[in-house]
């Protein structure tokens, strides 16, 4: 379902970049072992949120693909346009997932791939404690970002100017505890897009569990 341009920052490049996107980071491995992780723990059927979906590919596709009911949020409305036509197995919403009500224990699982690194840190923290409380206890996140110390840095990504403010690795790991989950894996991999202005970057992935009530 597409919805109002929000107008962000974050719209403005993933609008810009489209499809693009999804070609250059199709080729992670590191992205593809942690969806066949996370797949591995959910029973038929689970409700999953997949916050910042993108293209909906790989990420709403594998889910939808195996069977999982998927809403994908996305503040871009070119990529939930592409999302809904690659997908239509998934239900996808052009909606700022900082403002999008969230029902506490409602959820089986959570995706957040790259999705927080145009957000404040107090904006990233508060974004991760509300999805903890949307899982249900023993629900599932997965979580991937670059994990550098940073904040507010100028930078250029796939040839569009962005402002990124991330945590060190520790750091992340320390927030999503915060907010109630326990780290059940941790993978750190150097993965360079395919695209002639990308750089190598460092990516962490991270499957945490809502700790049981």
């Amino acid at each position: 379902m597409v919805g109002e341009d929000h107008g962000s920052p974050a719209a403005a490049v993933f609008d810009a970049l489209g499809g693009e996107y999804e070609k250059a980071f199709a080729s992670s491995p590191a992205h593809r072992a942690s969806l066949e992780r996370l797949l591995e723990g959910l029973a038929p059927g689970s409700r999953v949120l997949d916050v910042g979906s993108g293209t909906g590919r790989p990420t709403a596709a594998a889910l939808a693909g195996a069977g999982h009911r998927v809403l994908g949020v996305d503040v871009s409305p070119v990529m939930v346009e592409i999302a809904s036509r690659q997908v239509p197995k998934a239900e996808f919403r052009c909606a700022d997932i900082r403002r999008t009500p969230l029902e506490e224990a409602s959820l089986d699982a959570v995706c957040v791939y790259f999705a927080l690194l145009q957000m404040s840190r107090a904006e990233q923290s508060e974004l991760v404690r509300r999805l903890a409380r949307a899982l249900r206890p023993g629900g599932l996140l997965a979580l991937a970002t670059v994990p550098l110390d940073v904040e507010e840095f100028d930078g250029v990504f796939m040839g569009q100017d962005v402002r990124v403010t991330s945590f060190a690795a520790e750091d992340v790991v320390a927030l999503v505890r915060a907010a109630g989950l326990t780290v059940e894996s941790r993978e750190s991999v150097l993965f360079t897009p395919a695209h002639p202005d990308a750089r190598p970057e460092p990516q962490l992935f991270l499957h945490c569990r809502r700790e049981e009530a």
